[in-house]
């Protein structure tokens, strides 16, 4: 299993793909961000980098 650090959260995704924070909880909420591959015991969702990487290649608008 990875450590938390291993896994990003709404912010790293945001940094990512260039976007604010708000705007990934967006997508989220839209259904537009895959599923978590975790939640935490605070309840907040994580991510692989690999699962975000993959996304951000599929999506559209991508450049």
């Amino acid at each position: 299993m990875s450590r938390g650090s291993d896994l990003w959260s709404y912010t790293e995704i945001a940094r990512h793909i260039n976007v604010q924070p708000e705007t990934v909880r967006t997508y989220r909420r839209h259904g537009l961000l895959p599923e978590p591959d975790v939640v935490d015991a605070g309840g907040h969702p994580r991510w692989y980098p690999g699962t975000i990487r993959a996304w951000a290649r599929r999506r559209p608008g991508h450049r």
